[in-house]
């Protein structure tokens, strides 16, 4: 078989893996390489570009992705069956490689947002019904069904009225991390910008006590934060009612805003990968780090999260610390996660998922490395726990699980007010309040979900559009979504139920 395009992608020099541009029969010749590919391989997959003995390291990006578990020979498929994890050390090497400045943008961006009477800025214009318990959850959505249609015709600079329900919120410890968690996670929404308006619903007789969310999170009942439990309003009509008539008297003020210029230093943009392929690591997560350097030169901030999916990538990360503080903070979360999946008998290698490994990912390493590419080049500036308020400017890292909706709703609670989610295996995540932009790894997917793809990042694999140049798409994009325009997830009107904080000790 001969093509005038290559058929595989070699991410660095140092590398004994190449990556599959597009199925490859068995038996053809991989010119580049000066190899012959003796299995079928699909897309996205790994070829091997010479001999690994067995128990060699694999490597991919320059850096150790598994080790191999027999001999695998030169244009062997390289995969779960033939590469298996290993402990091996890390060099930290904590600030080795951060930059003594950052150079911003002579000319900051702007976009056109909602500054609040705190001066906070907002990117959309919700009001939200905020469970503290699950057996508040289906009045809250009650409430919120009664504005949907043509309800807030008279209303067209409101958004929406979103339910921020979870299944949590009682048969818990009060005291414990898990609780505390919920209560940062809960209070981050209740404070969001993108919230003019909070109405908190409560059942009455929950762990998770209205007063004790009000006081420990330092919050007040105003106009625009009100509160409420159906056992002390008479039950689930009667508390319906009551909630809608509350809505309706938040409306006319909620609806009393306009958008203006206003600097891009004011983003918080929450980096995510689901449903990740071979190519995550090649095309969208790159291509979303060079935005992310971008976004940071205009003096706004970023977000990585999904400290599991960093395993095997962090001593990366920690050489671009700013301090040894931050590198340490990095470090001490991913010792955590060790015993806490030890604690629970599982691994930190239970990921790739099966999609992702169909989608060509063997090992957390792989997928980690290819992950981290989100945060971009820029310094490592502080390290967050979760659903912490981020209050520092440029990268920062927030200790989230994997799992997507538990980690964008911390990111959320953190602050952040637009989202950018990469994903080769196709993903149908919106997070209300706010916007989510989605970028494809590769254009098959794009093509065949394209109602739910923002942006395709496997051009700068098709030809013609360099990894830098999509960066700078994304970030214009970036810009234009947190002035208003509806991402696809937005059009779809999807994200009334990924809120998921993260749920953390025992049921009782």
């Amino acid at each position: 078989m001969t093509s005038s395009k290559p058929l595989t992608i070699r991410l660095h020099d140092s590398d004994n893996v190449v990556v599959a541009r597009g199925d490859i029969p068995a038996g053809s010749e991989i010119a580049e390489e000066k190899i012959a590919c003796v299995d079928d391989v699909s897309f996205g997959h790994k070829v091997a570009a010479s001999v690994i003995k067995a128990g060699k390291g694999v490597h991919k990006y320059g850096q150790i992705i598994g080790f191999a578990s027999r001999d695998i020979r030169a244009g062997e498929h390289v995969h779960t069956h033939n590469v298996e994890m290993k402990g091996f050390t890390r060099d930290f090497a904590i600030g080795s490689a951060a930059a003594s400045q950052i150079e911003y943008a002579p000319e900051p961006a702007t976009f056109q947002g909602i500054v609040r009477a705190d001066g906070r800025v907002a990117t959309r214009n919700y009001i939200g019904i905020v469970s503290t318990v699950n057996c508040s959850a289906s009045v809250s959505r009650f409430i919120a069904d009664a504005f949907r249609g043509d309800a807030l015709a008279e209303f067209p600079n409101i958004d929406g009225i979103v339910p921020i329900c979870h299944g949590t919120g009682c048969a818990c410890s009060g005291s414990e991390e898990g609780f505390e968690l919920l209560l940062n996670t809960i209070a981050g929404y209740v404070r969001h910008p993108n919230f003019a308006g909070v109405l908190i619903i409560g059942l009455g007789c929950e762990v998770l006590q209205i007063d004790t969310l009000l006081k420990r999170r330092h919050l007040t009942e105003s106009s625009n934060l009100q509160t409420m439990t159906i056992q002390e309003t008479g039950g689930t009509p009667k508390t319906v009612k009551e909630g809608i008539r509350r809505i309706q008297a938040m409306l006319p003020q909620a609806n009393k805003v306009e958008r203006r210029p206003v600097p891009a230093s004011h983003l918080i943009l929450g980096l995510q990968c689901g449903g990740s392929d071979g190519y995550s690591g090649i095309t969208a997560n790159p291509a979303l780090g060079a935005a992310v350097d971008l976004l940071v030169r205009h003096g706004g901030t970023a977000i990585l999260g999904e400290t599991p999916e960093i395993y095997g990538a962090e001593h990366l990360l920690t050489r671009r610390a700013a301090s040894r503080e931050v590198g340490e903070k990095l470090i001490q979360r991913i010792r955590w996660w060790e015993n806490y999946t030890t604690s629970h008998k599982a691994e930190m290698d239970n990921n790739p998922s099966p999609g992702n490994k169909a989608g060509g990912l063997t090992t957390i390493l792989e997928k980690s490395l290819g992950a981290a590419a989100k945060g971009g080049t820029t310094n490592l500036m502080e390290v967050y726990r979760y659903a912490q308020p981020i209050g520092a400017k440029g990268l920062v890292f927030m200790d989230t699980p994997g799992y997507d909706p538990v980690s964008l709703t911390g990111m959320v609670a953190g602050g952040a007010n637009v989202i950018c989610f990469t994903t080769g295996r196709g993903s149908v995540y919106g997070c209300k309040p706010v916007p989510v932009t989605k970028l494809a790894t590769n254009t098959g997917m794009y093509v065949h979900m394209e109602e739910d793809m923002d942006i395709n990042c496997g051009e700068t694999i098709d030809g013609g559009t360099t990894v830098e140049e999509m960066g700078e798409r994304i970030f214009r994009f970036i810009i234009e979504v947190a002035a208003g325009k509806k991402t696809k997830s937005e059009l779809h009107g999807i994200g009334d139920n990924e809120f998921v904080p993260w749920s953390m000790g025992a049921v009782m």
